[in-house]
């Protein structure tokens, strides 16, 4: 790593980027410097003489590789990223990025379970099992507040008010929102505080979930725990840690929730990024349209 991609990384890491949009930046970064090494006498890159023929040259070296469009976008994201620190602190003069266009891609639509699945996913946890009732508040948690993995994972136990039902979530960019709690979530998480009181070792922080040792839950721990039920109900390959999440966006429209209401909810800080599960719920109501109209398949 050279001391400008360094320095770079410190920058976006005090900006407030999440952990893995850093590590996906930085891969990029490293993936483009090893490409442009040919353009440099002895491999030694100078930032300040990186033109845009040799950023076109990269990207079409990874298009000639098949790399889709949404992941040609994120490294144009980057590089567009990493070239405005450059310039902002005069290590270039000139912005390579401003002369080259951005690929666009279509946004797929998100994989989500219907309401009947996931009243199955939710009664799967055995609670005659400790952990069992632990994961039941789990799901009830991530279902009833559009939760990502990792904000759960995060979760203090004095960020959920259980009088009030409400939860203060730190998403990305360390930006703060307050989420609604169902009351399915609030009983099922009451049922989970006297196990976490006795999971809890001297060493553990004060977060809400713990492991079966008493340490704090990491992401990747968690998306283990949904993946084992997801593998029970799945109808089709392609859920991830983020399927409950569209599942809860994506039941709230369908019943009528307000769109920049969910945009709240979700923590998304463009409208554009929400307005997505429309999609879904206007496939939803064609479906029904077609199916319950005496006319509608004429």
């Amino acid at each position: 790593m050279t001391q400008e991609q360094e320095l770079y990384k410190q920058y976006i890491s005090a900006e407030g980027k999440s952990a893995q949009t850093i590590i996906a930046y930085m891969r990029d970064l490293n993936q483009f410097y090893k490409f442009i090494q040919r353009y440099f006498e002895d491999g030694n890159i100078q930032l300040d003489q990186i033109s845009p023929q040799m950023i076109r040259d990269w990207f079409l070296h990874l298009h000639k590789q098949q790399v889709s469009n949404r992941s040609l976008a994120r490294k144009a994201a980057a590089l567009q990223s990493f070239f405005a620190w450059a310039k902002l602190t005069k290590h270039i003069n000139k912005n390579p990025m401003d002369k080259i266009k951005r690929p666009k891609f279509e946004k797929d639509l998100p994989h989500y379970f219907t309401e009947e699945e996931m009243r199955i996913l939710l009664n799967l946890p055995d609670q005659s099992s400790i952990f069992g009732v632990r994961n039941r508040a789990i799901l009830e948690l991530l279902y009833s507040s559009g939760l990502r993995i990792s904000e759960l994972a995060n979760l203090q136990l004095n960020d959920i008010d259980l009088k009030r039902g409400l939860v203060r979530v730190i998403g990305k960019g360390n930006k703060e929102r307050i989420v609604p709690v169902g009351k399915s979530a609030i009983e099922a998480i009451k049922a989970y505080l006297p196990i976490r009181d006795k999971l809890k070792q001297e060493y553990s922080s004060n977060r809400l979930f713990l492991t079966k040792s008493g340490k704090d839950f990491d992401h990747r721990q968690l998306y283990k725990i949904l993946h084992h039920y997801f593998h029970i109900i799945a109808r089709q390959k392609g859920y991830s840690s983020h399927t409950i999440r569209h599942s809860f966006a994506t039941h709230l429209l369908a019943r009528g929730a307000d769109l920049r209401a969910l945009q709240e909810m979700l923590g998304h800080s463009n409208l554009e990024t929400t307005a997505i599960y429309t999609h879904l719920t206007l496939d939803d109501i064609k479906k029904a349209y077609h199916k319950g109209h005496p006319r509608g398949k004429e």
